[in-house]
């Protein structure tokens, strides 16, 4: 397993080593020795699974501090293209954001640290999505930007006028008005 620095500070993508054979193929898909070597040291204490179809759009979701969560993102099955913007205050990119096409084929992985708004689009017929979280959900804390903010222009890769959304993601705050309560460096 790797773990790829991205152009933003603390966001990783976790590459696995894949063992494959006529019998199908084997890989670990998380190690908490290989995270604390490369300076992570996180425990996961829930894992959540959606499945969705294609031209769904989920986010942009996270938790207010000190209900924030960390998330190990991957897909079992289908490809998605995976969002995350940096809302950490003081950050060199902060209000920029990351995308990564993950899928059950390239078993690829986005470490998501605490002070990102995250979500996903659907790109392919079905997908099953897989992320353990650092913290548990808490209802009161739970925040959202507005997915297709003109601030932030987001290429999600699909039809925004088609796009299946949720009613609650449709109302969330563009990015200038939402609340945040992070701060670079202080997680």
């Amino acid at each position: 397993m790797k773990l790829i620095e991205t152009a933003i500070p603390d966001l990783f993508i976790v590459e696995p080593k894949v063992f494959e054979d006529s019998r199908g193929y084997f890989f670990e898909n998380f190690s908490q020795k290989v995270f604390v070597e490369n300076g992570i040291d996180i425990s996961f204490v829930q894992d959540n699974e959606s499945k969705s179809t294609k031209g769904v759009l989920r986010g942009l979701h996270y938790q207010l501090a000190p209900y924030a969560q960390a998330k190990l993102v991957r897909v079992i099955s289908g490809c998605i293209l995976d969002v995350v913007v940096d809302i950490r205050q003081g950050s060199p990119t902060f209000g920029k954001y990351f995308t990564l096409e993950l899928s059950g084929e390239n078993k690829l992985q986005l470490f998501i640290p605490k002070g990102f708004a995250h979500g996903f689009s659907v790109l392919s017929d079905e997908v099953i999505v897989n992320y353990k979280c650092d913290n548990f959900y808490q209802p009161e804390a739970e925040r959202g930007i507005l997915y297709n903010d003109p601030e932030l222009r987001i290429d999600w890769k699909i039809d925004l006028e088609q796009a299946i959304v949720s009613a609650k993601d449709k109302v969330n705050p563009t990015f200038s008005k939402a609340e945040m309560n992070f701060i670079y460096g202080k997680q």
